[in-house]
C-alpha cells in the first residue's frame, strides 16, 4: 500500500511590532474650550510629574484660575468668610445647563477677602457668597469652598511650589 504524502512548504514570517519603550508618553486628555476650574484642577491632579502639572497649569492658564490659586496660596490674603462648610443648595442642573462659572464670576471674589470690599456687612457678604455657590456647578462650588479656606491641596495634588513655577509672573504677598 502506498500512501501519497505531500509536504507543504511553509515559510515563517515574523511580525514586526514596534518596540515598546519605557518612556512612552501617556496621552493627556483634552479639555473643552473654556473648561470649568474643577476640570482644569482635576487634569493637573492626574499628572504624574511636577513638570506635567506645570505644563497643564500653563496650558489652561486663565485669570479665574490664577485668582483662585492666589487666594488659596497667598498667605497675605485673609478670607472674611467663616471657615468650614457653607449652608447652600447645590445647583443640580445638568452640566452645561443653567450654571454660571468661576471663569465668569471670579471678578466678584474680591468681596470675600480683607481689603476687597470692606463696606459689605458680614451678612450681606455671606449671602452673596451663597448666591454665587448656588449658581455654580457643584464641582466648581466645591473648589471655591476649598479656596476660601485655603484647602485646595486637600483635594488636588497641587502645591505652592508648582504654582510658583507655572506662573512666575505672580507677585506673592502684601495683598491685605
Amino acid at each position: 500500500m502506498t500512501t501519497n504524502t505531500t509536504t507543504k512548504k511553509t515559510t515563517s514570517r515574523t511580525r514586526k511590532t514596534p518596540a515598546k519603550t519605557t518612556s512612552q508618553t501617556k496621552e493627556t486628555k483634552k479639555l473643552p474650550p473654556n473648561p470649568f476650574m474643577n476640570e482644569i484642577l482635576d487634569l493637573v491632579h492626574e499628572q504624574e510629574t511636577e513638570e506635567d502639572k506645570i505644563k497643564m497649569l500653563q496650558q489652561y492658564k486663565n485669570d479665574a484660575l490664577k485668582t483662585l490659586l492666589i487666594w488659596n496660596f497667598d498667605e497675605s490674603i485673609i478670607s472674611l468668610l467663616p471657615s468650614g462648610e457653607v449652608p447652600y443648595q447645590p445647583n443640580e442642573s445638568p452640566l452645561g445647563v443653567d450654571h454660571s462659572s468661576l471663569r465668569r464670576d471670579y471678578k466678584n471674589l474680591y468681596n470675600f477677602v480683607k481689603g476687597g470690599n470692606d463696606s459689605l456687612s458680614k451678612i450681606r457678604r455671606e449671602a452673596i457668597f451663597i448666591q454665587i455657590l448656588e449658581s455654580l456647578h457643584p464641582n466648581e462650588a466645591e473648589v471655591l469652598i476649598l479656596v476660601k479656606d485655603k484647602n485646595l491641596e486637600d483635594k488636588y495634588d497641587i502645591s505652592f511650589d508648582i504654582v510658583q513655577k507655572a506662573y512666575p509672573d505672580i507677585v506673592w504677598g502684601n495683598r491685605s
